[in-house]
């Protein structure tokens, strides 16, 4: 890794995420050939197939000899190798693009040996840029296409952050996500109801549960402390490869989602995001965390 221009690959992402926005801003999903991939709550649009597109084809024109993970070329059996990879959604939050809800964005990440090095994460509606290389920390640039001074420029988390106590003082970010059956579904209902319900019946009560709709987007509310926790099960490497640098250089954790897990993949597929803080607290709302879920267990295969 350290014969890589990690710099040099930042900035092209950044780049490639500015064309990205501006074709995600001048299209019209609604009146586009949107299609499904396995159900109705799994949708796919021209758009997606489009700017991964040319995402791969601006980066694999610069960088040749690196391996190319995207979500709408996927194939499955296709494996994360130890060789330098981008790793790519194109649209991550495609029902909120469809629908126009401003929680979309494109996530590239850069992984190296496992390790994600790079992070960009842009919201073309909101206009917010939040990028990471590993070592030199992370950053929310807003009004990024028209940003002339530094002022814009904010370091991740936005503030000092406070102490990590329980679950009942957390904000939570989880995902229904496209599978609606099933023991998948099952147990995320369950664990939905236990962090929402009062402590007299069991429950963690946590201060609430936000779907935002996009894994990527739920990483960076972590990484920037709005969000204090983000459990998930059921996304794919480049939900998160980007997200996963980003919340790191904040200071943040990533652990399985499963209880005991300590040690997850970036294609891992279930996850547990924690805000920067303390490690002992960070740890302790693990914890806790796995102790909502309880004996059950997500598992997703290709």
């Amino acid at each position: 890794m350290s014969d890589l221009n990690l710099q040099k690959i930042h900035d092209l992402l950044i780049e490639v995420a500015h064309e990205a926005g501006r074709m995600m801003l001048s299209a019209r999903p609604s009146n586009e050939s949107s299609g499904t991939k396995k159900n109705t709550a799994d949708l796919v649009t021209e758009t997606d197939r489009a700017v991964e597109a040319m995402v791969s084809t601006r980066l694999t024109s610069a960088y040749p000899t690196f391996s190319f993970i995207g979500e709408e070329t996927y194939t499955p059996g296709l494996t994360l190798t130890a060789a330098p990879t981008f790793i790519v959604d194109p649209i991550d939050g495609t029902t909120n693009f469809v629908h126009n809800f401003p929680a979309f964005c494109i996530s590239l990440g850069l992984v190296v040996a496992h390790v994600p090095v790079v992070g960009i994460v842009y919201n073309p509606c909101l206009d917010e840029l939040y990028t990471a290389i590993k070592g030199s920390g992370a950053f929310l640039t807003r009004n990024s296409l028209t940003q002339k001074n530094s002022a814009d420029k904010l370091k991740l988390p936005h503030r000092e952050p406070e102490k990590l106590e329980n679950l009942s003082t957390c904000l939570v970010g989880a995902e229904w996500g496209s599978d609606r059956s099933g023991s998948n579904f099952a147990l995320k209902s369950q664990v939905f109801t236990r962090l929402a319900a009062a402590k007299a019946d069991g429950g963690a009560m946590v201060h609430s549960i936000r779907c935002l709709g996009s894994a990527a987007l739920n990483l960076c509310m972590v990484a920037s402390g709005q969000q204090d926790v983000f459990w998930e099960g059921g996304c794919w490497a480049w939900d998160v490869a980007a997200g996963w640098c980003i919340l790191l250089e904040a200071g943040g954790m990533i652990v399985g989602g499963n209880p005991g897990q300590w040690e997850v993949a970036v294609d891992g597929r279930v996850y547990l995001a924690i805000r920067g803080g303390e490690e002992e607290g960070q740890k302790k709302i693990v914890e806790e965390f796995w102790g909502v879920v309880g004996e059950g267990k997500l598992i997703y295969v290709d």
